[in-house]
Formats: structure tokens, C-alpha cells, sequence
């Protein structure tokens, strides 16, 4: 990258279990994009007060070739700062917490960079079936009413945001992926390559994100899965050991969730739920 105005950032909003870590796989593997995972991460790269898998890079691990030596001038904008260590001109990044996107942004235009933001939205009923399946503990009414919240908040966010921006559907993603992965190469101004839809074949070095996706990347990546550093729960072994490698639509909620849970969500969430499911 020779440029600052070379400089693009790619921002995700919606609710966590949306399928962003797949999203930003996917774009990643462009050969002039980096994914960061959730980029907000990058403050806890050498804090030891912090557990492990929260400081490293969820493929490398400890030894990670990107991150291991990265630290964040807070001076200097931080994607500006990743594009230049990674020499690539488009950074992705899947946090999704609002205050952390629009103070990027920011920083993206004083730069004299780009901004550019995704809204990935899922069937709500997908996202808090996998919310109970991670957090089986805390009750289904506080799953549903968080994931109402978050949503009204990324919905309120991407209407204000005011640079390029685009929204995409998680099961549209799975089931037309070159379509919407070529709708958002357009938005961000860069030609589509097909081997960005082979994603699992791509080296990546992510920070957070969703272990499954990681894990059939690390499948590919490592003659021994058990070289990566991403590991599955007992929870979610079995669906992703047992994964082609390849896209797929995840609807286990379909057989997962709870009827009580189901009638609970469409009395709750069906409005505004009806927003954002595809098809189901």
C-alpha cells in the first residue's frame, strides 16, 4: 500500500451468532484484504491479565505471524496502522459494538481512508437458539430481549451511518454466496475474486470470533487440526468435525429449539423478527 487514500475498512453491525467470522472469511480471502476478526481485540494483544484465547489469534495462537508482534499506537488510526503491518489496503473488521465503529470510522475519514458498513442480519430465532446452546445458564427471555436490543441499535446505527453501506442476510449469504459476495464487492469498490468463496483455503489470522467457522478453516490449513489453536466444545463438535468444508446454510435451530422457547420468541420478537428472516 503506497497510498492513505488507498486505505478501505469494512465494518460489520448486527448481532453476534450472525455469521460474521464466515463473512469476514470470506472477504479476507480477497488478495487485497486482511480480516482482522473482531478487531477491538487488538487491546488485549499482551495482557496477560486477559485469558489466552482473548490475546491471541484464534488459528496461530501464541506464535502467530501477524499478531504476536502487534501492538496499537491509540495515536494513529488503528486500521491504518494493521494495513501497513499486514501490507494490505482493505481491513475487515467484525466487531460490532457501535461505539468502537463509529470512532473507527472517524478515524477513516480524518485519514483520508474509507469507511464502509455491513449490516448481517440472521432469523433471530437461529441467533438465540445458538446463544442457548453457548450460554445454557441464562434464561431464554433474556436471549430474546438482548438480541431485540442489539438489533434496534444496529438498525439505528446503519440508517445514520454515512459513508457506503449495505445489508446483508446471513441465509442469503450461505445459499446465493457469490451473488452477495459480489454485491459487496461492488459497495467497496474491488473486483470479485472466486477464490474468496474458497475461503477455508486462505491463511487467516483472526482475533475472536466464532470457533466453528475457524475450525473448518483450520481443518484445511493444518495437516493435524489439533496444530491450530481453535478448539470446539462438546456443544458444537460434532456438527462442525463432521462439516464439508464448504458453505451451508446452519439451521439447527429448526430441531434445537425449544417449542416453549419458539412460542416465547414469536411473542416477544415475531415483528421484528419479520424484518430480518429469509424465507424460513
Amino acid at each position: 500500500m503506497n497510498r492513505v487514500d488507498e486505505l478501505k475498512a469494512v465494518m460489520m453491525c448486527g448481532a453476534g451468532h450472525s455469521g460474521s467470522t464466515l463473512l469476514g472469511m470470506i472477504l479476507g480471502s480477497h488478495s487485497q484484504a486482511f480480516y482482522a476478526g473482531e478487531g477491538a481485540k487488538v487491546r488485549n494483544l499482551g495482557d496477560e491479565r486477559k485469558p489466552l484465547r482473548k490475546r491471541v489469534c484464534k488459528i496461530c495462537g501464541e506464535g502467530c505471524e501477524v499478531w504476536a508482534g502487534f501492538r496499537w499506537d491509540r495515536d494513529r488510526p488503528l486500521y491504518e496502522q494493521i494495513a501497513a503491518h499486514v501490507h494490505r489496503p482493505v481491513i475487515i473488521d467484525s466487531t460490532k459494538d457501535e461505539a468502537w465503529i463509529e470512532a473507527r470510522a472517524a478515524e477513516m475519514n480524518q485519514a483520508g481512508g474509507r469507511a464502509f458498513l455491513l449490516f448481517l442480519t440472521r432469523d433471530g430465532r437461529a441467533v438465540v437458539n445458538s446463544r442457548i446452546r453457548k450460554y445454557p445458564d441464562r434464561g431464554a427471555e433474556a436471549q430474546i430481549l438482548q438480541w431485540m436490543g442489539k438489533m434496534e441499535l444496529s438498525k439505528a446505527l446503519f440508517d445514520r451511518f454515512e459513508g457506503p453501506k449495505l445489508q446483508i442476510s446471513y441465509e442469503n449469504l450461505s445459499t446465493r454466496t457469490e451473488h452477495e459476495v459480489r454485491r459487496v464487492c461492488e459497495m467497496m469498490q474491488i473486483e470479485f475474486e472466486p477464490a474468496m468463496l474458497r475461503f477455508a483455503e486462505q491463511s487467516h489470522h483472526v482475533l475472536g470470533g466464532n470457533s466453528g467457522t475457524q475450525f473448518i478453516a483450520a481443518k484445511t490449513r493444518f495437516d493435524d487440526p489439533d496444530e491450530a489453536f481453535v478448539s470446539l466444545t462438546d456443544r458444537t463438535s460434532a456438527y462442525y468435525e463432521n462439516h464439508s468444508g464448504g458453505i451451508e446454510l446452519d439451521l439447527r435451530w429448526k430441531q434445537e429449539l425449544d417449542p416453549a422457547h419458539l412460542a416465547l420468541f414469536e411473542d416477544l420478537a415475531g415483528p421484528l423478527n419479520a424484518q430480518f428472516s429469509v424465507g424460513a
